[in-house]
């Protein structure tokens, strides 16, 4: 589940994945739905799979029979996979019986549609879903999502670091971890009173959000003043250009901060550290509890040096 920040999300075209091995099934779809969805095509069990987790498609619309994986293990795989769970399955298919349809339901599929397909009717069952799904994706997102910061919140995290994991795991691609830490925040609540050091952390947060560059990025409250990036498929010294691009926009709000530990303005330190790419398959880089004590060492490093600084292993 791939869920986009609240004040960062753009509008976008609804992502169709329509998975079927005969050219003119797939063409009569695809008339019939591009021009109001973004429509990716895959022509087997696989490649849909490995497409699924690629493109995060909003609904995927399967045939039953395909020659290397039949639909209704493709649809059980799909609903399976963390990352692919909650993307809705419509089946269509020239099978039309009781048995057929309850063992696709059971295999997770949301709703059927017998070929020959009828344009209007697919656009209309397709529409429904799509606002089913984005009524889900809402009421997921207020549960994940940090109330005073509108980032994400550290149980999104958890989860979202657990999958990237077993991403980087499978893939054999690197993982980079980074924990920031907004300077003497104590201080600054002390001085300034709560309501400054809450909007403080809101205005952090937005030039934190605003400094990822890409969409797989996420940065999550990790808890108090302290924040968490989970980048997958980043080396470690990408990850430390990053965080210095990072440190210098927080400063660059300029929040007034007396007891500052240097230019009597807020500041950040960042830790970061990371798993790296490795053989697919193979375990390398300790475990999630080692990266995280890692990268905290890491942003320790930092404060006790001065703090306002980046510090990586």
């Amino acid at each position: 589940m791939k869920l986009p920040l609240p004040f960062a999300a753009a509008p976008r075209r609804p992502r169709l994945l329509v998975v079927d091995d005969q050219p003119i099934n797939v063409q009569t779809l695809y008339q019939a739905l591009s021009a109001e969805h973004q429509v990716f095509v895959a022509t087997g069990g696989e490649q849909a799979l490995k497409l699924a987790r690629e493109k995060q498609p909003d609904l995927v619309l399967l045939d039953v029979v395909m020659p290397d994986i039949d639909g209704y293990e493709v649809c059980r795989r799909l609903k399976a996979d963390s990352t692919t769970a909650d993307i809705p399955v419509i089946f269509v298919t020239a099978h039309s019986d009781e048995h057929e349809e309850a063992q696709g339901l059971d295999a997770g599929a949301v709703d059927f549609i017998a070929k020959p397909i009828n344009p209007r009717i697919v656009r209309a069952r397709v529409k429904t879903h799509l606002t089913l799904k984005q009524q889900s994706d809402q009421l997921r997102q207020m549960a994940f999502v940090d109330g005073l910061t509108g980032v994400f919140n550290r149980r999104y995290f958890d989860e979202r670091l657990q999958q990237e994991w077993l991403r980087a795991m499978r893939n054999g691609t690197p993982l980079t971890l980074m924990l920031i830490d907004i300077d003497a925040f104590k201080p600054f609540n002390d001085r300034y009173g709560h309501q400054a050091g809450d909007d403080c952390l809101r205005r952090v947060a937005h030039a934190l959000a605003a400094g990822l560059q890409r969409p797989a990025d996420l940065l999550a409250r990790y808890g108090g003043e302290e924040f968490a990036c989970v980048l997958p498929e980043t080396e470690v010294q990408g990850a430390l250009a990053l965080a210095q691009r990072l440190s210098e926009q927080v400063k660059a709000l300029a929040i007034e901060h007396a007891d500052a530990p240097s230019d009597r303005r807020i500041s950040v330190s960042i830790g970061v550290a990371g798993r790296p790419a490795s053989r697919p398959g193979e375990e390398c880089g300790g475990s999630i509890a080692e990266l995280l004590v890692r990268t905290d060492r890491q942003l320790y490093r930092a404060k006790n040096a001065g703090r306002a600084r980046v510090c990586a292993e």
